[in-house]
């Protein structure tokens, strides 16, 4: 990108032409200057790509910081097959340039596209990303690693040299990693802050100690850097490199620091505790929204939740269950995985649906969990709908048609279900750990148990059946938990606080 002359103007914005190969229309990029510049590094972010909340943040917190006007914000992920084609024909098509990595010399395309005020980069390697999906590969390692190298390799292409790269999770750790290492003796990369969010710290990049020079591109005096109980850890590496790092939740901050959470990383997290922060994230409260929401069978309020009736009537209806306005349907949406507290629900399950309840499961994971509650529904087939799938369009009209969301999960590092379920009016049963503990509250949003029990959960989850009764309380406790403020503006202001801190 061509240098841009300085100005002693505010907010001065320019725009560039660029060839558009593959492309219906030209996609200027937008140049502003007088502002602090924050690159999002990560593997995935909405709405182009989404395989979980990671996605969900770094679509959702990028466009906050870019709606307060003060931020020339981007982002970078991988140009993935699985990108839809209404997307890409809004992309631009930049250049290209070759990245070095170990002994390879590998071709790197730049498209980009502006969208609610964010320019999206997008890194284009069909040998990497041309497959179904993001994640699952016997070369993830080289994937990310070609990805997190271009990250650094398209800045002077670009012109564009960030105060502060915010990478997330394993996949975008190496960028960290780089910048500090490789690249730290270059006077344009010498200014940049890095900040590494842990979103799940149980994936922590882990690979054999003889890649890594050849895989990874790191050598000698950097190796202690990476190195982590005789292997490469990218996640500690990124940890030891990063000015800051931080969780999406302060209570997972604080439980990252104790063996039962950290997968082994727990000394390394206490050592580094002074760089350490913990920030909830947010949802886009504009598209969860039952005012608004499309895909819901009706629209209703925190002021008139007659529509929430149909919601429930019609989901009913939908999976086939008895049409009983006054039963309460408890539902899930869920990966079906023994972290989010399967083992609990399995072990009582059928002694719960001996009351007058619906239990509605959607989603998909360990196959024994899949088969488990597809043979349940076929034994209680009024009582239980199991939906083994991932359904983005049927997960809102559950969130709406149901009247209680039970999340139980072993470790949570912020998760963003719970706080969905309160936005449409069902109210959450949750056990106290991570962002579970640190956005619902006691019968403020809904309900809480704190010991991993099965019967724990199954005296909360009776108690809410039981106060479903009280038609009035609950439209109260409806009413509180649909205005709780997820929104991303309280938490977009403590990352702002977070990237001014580190460019002091």
């Amino acid at each position: 990108m061509a240098n841009t002359k300085k100005s002693t103007t505010t907010a001065k914005t320019t725009t560039k032409k660029r060839s558009n190969a593959g492309s219906k229309k030209s996609n200027p990029i937008v140049i502003t200057e007088n502002k602090k510049k924050i690159l999002f590094v990560a593997s995935e972010s909405t709405p182009f790509i989404a395989t979980g909340g990671l996605a969900e943040v770094v679509g959702s917190l990028s466009k906050a910081l870019a709606a307060t006007e003060k931020y020339d914000v981007r982002v970078v992920v991988p140009l993935y097959s699985d990108i839809k084609k209404e997307f890409r024909e809004q992309f631009s098509y930049l250049g290209n340039i070759y990245v070095h990595l170990a002994w390879r010399n590998q071709y790197c395309g730049i498209f980009s596209c502006v969208k609610d005020g964010v320019t999206f980069y997008f890194i284009d390697n069909e040998f990497y990303f041309k497959r179904p999906g993001c994640y699952g590969y016997y070369d993830d390692g080289e994937r990310f690693a070609f990805f997190s190298r271009s990250v650094l390799e398209i800045m002077p292409f670009l012109n564009f040299y960030p105060d502060v790269m915010h990478c997330h999770d394993w996949q975008a750790a190496l960028a960290a990693i780089y910048l500090k290492t490789n690249y730290c003796f270059r006077e344009e990369y010498q200014f940049i802050r890095a900040l590494f969010t842990i979103h799940n710290i149980e994936y922590q990049g882990q690979y054999s100690l003889d890649l890594l020079g050849d895989l990874f591109d790191i050598y000698g005096a950097y190796q202690h850097i990476v190195e982590y109980k005789s292997c490469i850890n990218l996640m500690k590496g990124a940890i030891e490199c990063c000015e800051k790092f931080s969780t999406v939740s302060p209570r997972y901050a604080e439980e990252i620091k104790c063996e039962y959470y950290s997968h082994g990383l727990d000394p390394i997290i206490r050592r580094n505790e002074f760089k350490l922060t913990g920030i909830l994230n947010g949802i886009d409260d504009v598209s969860y929204n039952c005012e608004l929401d499309t895909h819901i069978f009706a629209n209703y309020s925190a002021k008139d939740f007659e529509g929430k009736k149909e919601c429930k009537k019609q989901l009913q209806a939908m999976l086939g269950l008895p049409q009983i306005p006054e039963t309460p349907i408890i539902s899930m949406v869920s990966r079906l995985v023994s972290h989010k507290g399967l083992d609990l629900v399995t072990n009582v399950i059928e002694e719960f649906l001996q009351s007058d309840v619906q239990v509605v499961i959607l989603g998909t994971g360990d196959s024994h969990f899949e088969e488990f509650f597809r043979k349940l529904s076929e034994k209680y087939p009024n009582k239980l709908s199991a939906n083994i799938v991932f359904n983005s369009d049927l997960s809102r009209k559950i969130y709406s048609g149901s009247d209680i969301f039970l999340m139980p999960s072993k470790s949570e590092p912020c998760g963003l279900s719970q706080m969905i379920a309160c936005r449409y009016g069902t109210i959450p049963v949750v056990r106290e750990t991570g962002g579970l503990f640190d956005s619902i509250k006691p019968l403020q949003n809904g309900y809480t148990f704190t010991n991993y029990n099965a019967h724990d959960m199954l005296f909360v989850l009776r108690q809410a059946v039981n106060d479903y009764k009280n038609k009035e309380e609950w439209t109260k406790l409806m009413r509180r938990a649909c205005t709780t403020d997820f929104s991303w503006a309280h938490s977009a202001k403590e990352y702002e606080s977070l990237y001014l801190n580190m460019l002091k």
